[in-house]
């Protein structure tokens, strides 16, 4: 195999590795069909869309409330794992708080999920009827409205609350919230047809939030609009809401859902889902309207015929809370939420990511402690990949091996390119080497350790949970410094904000740095010095940029080097060669040396 060839095999196995990777990090965004609202009716049955009356739905942000709105009231929530209130104007859940979760390891304020208009970046669900036939949009109650409580006095596990509006034209309207022990309330709809005619209505859901949130902003993690329609799971990030079809200045999704689904907004960590019942048609509406800088996620359900006399209603859940997978596996295989576990962003590799994070779920469950159980889950997936990584480490032996035969041919040669080529295709023949023969393991196994790099990103299980030492919480970086010589020195290592954080590396980075340079230490050089110049920085490129990721994923990736490193050297000395890393970083010292004296 002449250079030629070889650089043509290494461009494509290079370049298929930056596909695979770029495709990864960096997906295409789904392009869902538009179905047109003529055939979403004819779908779903007569799904109205909520009154433009209902400040929530319109392209104005909805009005703060006024004194007397404030005044309403409001019922407390004091569950197992949330605290908040609901507002009696309109009924809103827009205040929620979780109960085992802190903003921060140091502190003790409880991170908010739900918040009033008013609020900075208001974030909350409101629930409504929207009129259909004679009625008008005053006869029925919207996001202003003004409820009273009709039963129970706060919201908890073990007591629903019950409000109540009555129109004043013969249509009184019940609302009643329970919740279970984690983060699941259902909610009843219900109205009293006292007019002495046939009335026409639609109940909705309506998940609003004010301005656009602080997200993470990593291309591996999806945080926007998640909705499941008919088994179809769409993800759009908010910044890509506006590619949705606009009319009237806002931005409008919509399908018909004809049997099961769910809609909401997720975080990295946090995730508030509107559920209609299993079974429920209904429809579902994502819209973004830029006047307003208000995102919405809407479930209508079917408009109801309520004969003079009697009543009708309809029940829904709502969603609110950590997206723990034991949580929403229990809400999915024992409410019968169709694909609930999907809301939590597995990736493209999800027939990986799925087993590998149950797999690192029992081993905490068994260790105790996550740190201990990120390297035992890397200590088990190497062993598995081991029969594919054991081709690529014997390749990268022998050619090893071959490295002092081919600076000879290299010195004999000279600028004969010809010549050089010409024996290094006689050297490998003779010694049965294909230099391309260890690419395609490794390739192989990239999807299973990007799995696993995605296991640890987005598994709220690491938030805040210790490993050892100063490693305090998995979910943040490194917090020593090597410009306080890691807390020796008195003064505190510079924050986030400062010029100075990208060199503000702690233990963990600089244990990476060197695993990587201790790993490339056992692989033949690259014949070219611009890839050996490439490749030599590589380590410590990686060291700087990976000093501000989570400690759970470098720990991962010292652990995984460490293993890889192991592997490949005792696989070297299986085969006749020993490998010498400290010898070798010594003469590579040295030549530097005697390059440097010679110029």
């Amino acid at each position: 195999m002449d250079n030629q060839n070889k650089n043509l095999i290494l461009a494509v196995v290079l370049s298929g590795i930056v596909l695979l990777a770029w495709t990864y990090f960096f997906p295409p965004a789904e392009q869902p069909a538009i179905t047109a609202p003529s055939e979403v009716t004819t779908q779903a049955g007569d799904l109205p869309t909520p009154s433009a009356s209902d400040a929530t739905t319109s392209t104005t942000a909805p009005e703060t409330p006024t004194t007397a709105a404030a005044d309403a009231g409001r019922v407390e929530i004091d569950s197992a794992r949330l605290i908040g209130s609901i507002s009696l104007q309109g009924g809103r859940v827009d205040d929620v708080s979780l109960k085992d979760y802190t903003v921060s390891l140091d502190s003790d304020e409880l991170v908010t999920l739900l918040s009033p208009v008013g609020s900075a970046n208001a974030y909350y669900t409101v629930y409504g009827w929207t009129p259909g036939g004679d009625l008008q949009a005053a006869d029925v109650p919207n996001s202003n409205t003004i409820w009273s409580v009709e039963s129970g006095e706060t919201l908890s596990t073990d007591t629903p609350v019950g409000l109540v509006w009555d129109n004043g034209n013969g249509l009184v309207f019940h609302r009643e919230f329970s919740i279970d022990d984690e983060y699941l309330l259902t909610v009843s709809q219900s109205v009293e047809n006292n007019t002495g005619a046939a009335v026409r209505l639609a109940p909705y859901g309506i998940i609003a939030r004010h301005g656009l949130p602080d997200t993470k902003s990593y291309a591996v993690l999806h945080e926007g609009l998640v909705r499941l329609d008919d088994e179809e799971l769409e993800e759009v990030k908010y910044k890509k809401m506006d590619n949705f079809p606009e009319a009237n200045g806002v931005y409008t999704e919509e399908y018909a859902v004809t049997q099961n689904g769910w809609t909401g907004f997720t975080d990295k960590n946090w995730m508030t889902t509107l559920i209609p019942m299993p079974g429920q048609a209904f429809k579902s509406i994502a819209t973004f309207a830029p006047a307003a800088d208000l995102y919405t996620a809407q479930t209508i359900l079917p408009t109801m015929d309520v004969a003079a006399g009697e009543t009708a209603g309809v029940t829904t859940m709502l969603f609110a809370g950590a997206k723990e997978w034991e949580a929403i596996k229990h809400y999915q295989n024992d409410v019968g939420i169709s694909r609930f576990v999907d809301s939590i962003d597995w990736g493209m590799f999800f027939f990986f990511t799925k087993p590998i994070f149950r797999l690192l779920h029992a081993l905490n469950a068994l260790i105790g402690n996550m740190g201990w159980s990120i390297i035992v889950l890397t200590l088990i997936i190497k062993g598995i990949m081991f029969p594919l990584a054991y081709k690529s480490y014997v390749s990268m032996a022998r050619m090893k091996e071959l490295q002092p035969e081919m600076e000879k041919l290299k010195e004999a040669a000279g600028d004969d390119k010809q010549k050089m080529q010409q024996g290094m295709m006689e050297l490998y023949r003779k010694n049965k080497v294909n230099p391309a023969s260890g690419c395609l393991p490794l390739i192989l196994q990239i999807p299973v350790f990007f799995s696993l790099y995605k296991v640890i990103f987005v598994t709220i299980e690491l938030r805040q949970a210790p490993w050892l030492g100063w490693i305090r919480d998995l979910s943040a970086p490194d917090p020593t410094s090597i410009l306080n010589l890691f807390g020796l020195l008195p003064f505190a290592a510079p924050g986030p904000e400062s010029m100075l954080a990208i060199i503000s590396i702690g233990i963990l980075p600089i244990l990476l740095g060197l695993s990587m340079w201790l790993q490339q230490r056992l692989n033949p050089a690259p014949a070219d010095p611009a890839q050996q110049m490439i490749f030599m920085w590589m380590p410590w490129v990686f060291m700087f940029m990976l000093g501000s990721f989570a400690s759970g994923l470098v720990l991962y990736w010292i652990t995984n080097n460490t293993i890889t490193f192991t592997q490949q050297y005792l696989i070297m000395r299986s085969h006749g060669h020993k490998p010498d890393v400290l010898g070798n970083i010594l003469r590579t010292l040295r030549l530097k040396k005697k390059e440097a004296a010679a110029k």
